[in-house]
């Protein structure tokens, strides 16, 4: 990486930490169901409790197989009594697509990919509410406004406001959010707050053959109140009465790492770096999830380039 593209990425860092950048992520998959019977279909699919959305709700929620690997992880919005939004990963559309409509059959459910057709517009910072006109909203939770005439759909993040909006009026969004002070960041520097915060992606940590309590996700992912789905039964049966094999954790690195590099505790396979950066806070970092007795503490050898990696608890601080 050259000098040039660190001070670009170290200036987007800063926009992002202090005030707000556009990053236009509308590569996601993207789903709408339809129908009477959406939700408590969705219900007995979804490791997240859908019927107990409001209109306006969401949560986050991962697709399973019947072994408990997952398959995707998700976020729902409940957009209306009979309408539900779901977005994905671009990789694990076409599983969860799949998945969907196999066990869709004989319900009152249509389902509509929307992914060429809709465009998410995330505006990540601490002035994102304020700089978008949008008001501040929970996580998932979301609400129509319009941008210089336009309207869009907010929803609440982790990291600030996503606007949901047809595709076709993305450009005319992006070109007031511009004119109203916020600019267009790299999907690295947006990379960098999501390595910092330990928030595992699928595709990059997570795949299918991950488990949710591997990657740390059951508390915000899964409900274990609700009634059946598939996979139910391996995730309650290693949240109440096992422990992993595997943890999702930080490693602080001697230097960067590229993804997939092997980790190794003495001749030990112990994992595979997931996502890596260089951030300007806490140096080379990375992502993986590692077997458990790579415990916070222990020093691994990455790859074979003499590269060491300590392993430590996250999120990074």
């Amino acid at each position: 990486m050259s000098d040039s593209v660190v001070v670009e990425l170290d200036a987007q860092y800063r926009q992002l930490r202090e005030a707000c950048g556009l990053l236009d992520r509308s590569t996601r998959g993207k789903l709408l169901l339809r129908g009477a019977e959406a939700a408590e279909y969705l219900q007995g699919q979804l490791t997240n409790d859908v019927e107990a959305l409001k209109p306006s709700e969401g949560c986050y929620a991962a697709l399973l197989d019947r072994k408990g690997h997952m398959q995707a992880d998700m976020r729902v919005l409940r957009l209306a009594v009979d309408e539900i939004w779901i977005d994905t990963e671009a990789e694990a559309l076409a599983a969860t697509r799949r998945h969907l409509e196999t066990y869709k059959v004989g319900r009152e459910v249509a389902m509509e990919d929307v992914t060429d057709a809709r465009a998410i517009l995330s505006l990540i910072g601490p002035g994102s509410a304020e700089l978008s006109g949008a008001p501040p909203l929970p996580r998932h939770a979301s609400k129509p406004i319009a941008i210089d005439g336009v309207g869009c759909l907010a929803v609440g993040t982790a990291l600030g406001i996503d606007l949901l909006a047809p595709r076709a009026d993305a450009d005319a969004l992006s070109a007031s959010l511009a004119a109203a002070g916020v600019p267009a960041v790299a999907p690295e520097a947006v990379e960098i707050l999501r390595i910092e915060s330990g928030t595992p992606r699928f595709g990059a940590e997570m795949d299918g053959g991950t488990m949710p309590a591997e990657a740390g996700i059951v508390e915000a992912a899964v409900d274990f109140e609700k009634g059946c789905y598939i996979g139910q039964e391996t995730v309650a049966r290693l949240h109440y009465r096992g422990k992993p094999n595997r943890h999702l954790r930080g490693l602080r690195l001697s230097r960067l790492a590229e993804p997939g590099a092997e980790l190794r505790l003495g001749e030990k396979d112990v994992g595979r770096i997931g996502g890596s950066c260089v951030s300007p806070v806490y140096g080379p970092i990375a992502l993986a999830i590692v077997r458990r007795e790579a415990e916070p503490g222990t020093e691994l050898a990455v790859g074979e380039d003499g590269v060491t990696a300590r392993v430590v608890d996250l999120p990074f601080g």
